[in-house]
């Protein structure tokens, strides 16, 4: 069982996360642009493919919208 009990909720952990990072957190329409990219990417591929995706969207330097609709032409 895994312990929830220093969990942050999402918007939090992404703030936090971001900081460390040194970079601003995404506006929530990002959110949302990012969360179909990791859908289009797991559902046309394995799970796996999400957080993949995601990671090329940071190294590739391009918008999640743009990269969003490549992955629907996919």
């Amino acid at each position: 069982m895994t312990d929830t009990g220093n969990r942050r909720d999402p918007e939090d952990w992404i703030a936090a996360f971001a900081v460390s990072l040194g970079v601003d957190a995404p506006d929530p329409t990002t959110v949302e642009t990012l969360l179909d990219l990791a859908s289009v990417a797991a559902h046309g591929s394995a799970r796996t493919a999400a957080p993949i995706a995601a990671y090329l969207v940071g190294r590739a330097g391009i918008d999640p919208a743009t990269a969003l609709e490549r992955a629907e032409e996919i």
